[in-house]
């Protein structure tokens, strides 16, 4: 669809633009328009100005928001882990090895049917105002496996990650030095022309320290930007490794000593556009696994009043977060985290933009994406305020209306 587009009436217009509005880092904007061309902003400004375009999205006084960014999904999946939930919730405390379940159905799985998962969550995700999704791969733990799991997933997404360290496969059980050295070697050469990034499952029960710090070094001498998966089900090195390496993010965040958070803020850098400044590794905060676990929820408030910068995701996969919904993972940071809603916004926004290090998403500003999410709200604050409410009454995808 070609022309311009401008999205007008916006009651509420979240830029994320710091100090272009009201709201300090939200940016907001009240009776605005949004010009779009050729898929990208091209024009913000007050709707009673708003230049001429060749077609009108009335927002009827709504709120617009820039659209979802989630920074931490794991799509690429086959089967069901229905019945771990259900035990879960019966008492059944969680350690990650249901994993294992997963690994053997999307071994068994055909590529259409792993295809057709990820279409359907991203489609999924999409109507619920998330324009940009990172995907990992991981469930395969063999070199072919990893490898079509990465292409199936860039099918969906340029954010692709390569998680062939989420588990020790049962065939290496008693061998890690020896999966480690595959993953280094065979696995990482074939993997790495269909991905992004590489993430490491840093926890007791998958890699240490220096198995994790082993495979992400080769995955940045491969040319990867590094993720780590860091503290979810207890204390451990993985924040720290994460920031030794320059990680853009250390995901979960649940369990923090003083000394991970200070080691998180000391990577801050000034900020650029008046943002105030930002942290180089994102602490990457995933409500939904604590949900689907009856885990503690990280504590955001700690993180935030440290300077560390934070993003919210809901990594869906079929085990621990069978979410796709980042309205619901903003409204449980709120409830649960200590964030404030225009916190947990940001974070659901910006701040999954800084964890995967992109300026061209996460805001609404001249030259960036035109990623919108047109709210059946007068505010952003109703994203908290009505939980489990579908609001999101229609997403601009590059420009183009969902």
């Amino acid at each position: 669809m070609s022309g311009s587009l401008l999205v007008d009436n916006i009651g509420e217009l979240v830029t994320n633009v710091a100090g272009a509005g009201e709201g300090g880092p939200l940016g907001i904007r009240r009776r605005a328009a949004v010009l779009v061309e050729e898929g990208r902003v091209a024009w913000v400004g007050p709707a009673a100005i708003a230049p001429a375009a060749d077609r009108r999205v009335d927002a009827d006084g709504a709120a617009v928001l820039p659209g979802f960014v989630d920074s931490h999904a794991h799509l690429v999946f086959a089967g069901d882990r229905a019945a771990e939930f259900a035990a879960r919730m019966s008492g059944q405390p969680y350690t990650g090895g249901g994993i294992r379940t997963t690994v053997a159905a999307t071994r068994a799985a055909s590529d259409d049917t792993l295809r057709e998962t990820v279409r359907r969550l991203r489609a999924e995700a999409l109507r619920q105002g998330t324009t940009t999704m990172e995907i990992k791969s991981g469930y395969g733990l063999t070199v072919a496996d990893e490898v079509r799991s990465l292409r199936i997933a860039a099918e969906a997404s340029d954010e692709t990650t390569f998680l062939g360290a989420h588990l020790v496969p049962p065939e290496y059980a008693d061998r890690p030095d020896d999966y480690v050295g595959l993953v280094c070697g065979p696995m990482l050469r074939a993997a790495a022309p269909h991905a992004r990034w590489i993430d490491v499952f840093c926890e007791r029960g998958a890699f240490d320290a220096d198995h994790a710090r082993a495979i992400l070094t080769c995955g940045q001498a491969a040319g990867l930007g590094v993720r780590v998966h860091a503290n979810q089900l207890g204390p451990g090195p993985g924040v720290r490794l994460a920031v030794e390496l320059g990680a853009a993010s250390a995901d979960h965040c649940t369990h923090l000593s003083d000394g991970d958070i200070d080691a998180l803020a000391a990577t801050r850098v000034d900020g650029s556009d008046g943002d105030g400044g930002h942290t180089t590794t994102v602490a990457t905060l995933l409500p939904g696994a604590e949900f689907s676990t009856r885990s503690p929820y990280p504590d955001a408030r700690r993180l935030l009043d440290a300077g560390v910068t934070v993003a919210l995701a809901t990594d869906c996969n079929p085990g621990s977060s069978y979410t796709s919904s980042m309205p619901f993972c903003v409204a449980l940071a709120v409830r649960e985290m200590g964030m404030t809603p225009a916190e947990a916004v940001w974070a659901a926004t910006a701040g999954g933009a800084r964890a995967l290090r992109r300026d061209d998403v996460g805001v609404l500003r001249p030259g960036v994406r035109a990623d919108l999410t047109i709210l059946d709200a007068p505010t952003h604050l109703h994203l908290a305020y009505r939980p489990g409410v579908p609001l999101i009454r229609q997403v601009l995808h590059n420009g183009v209306p969902t």
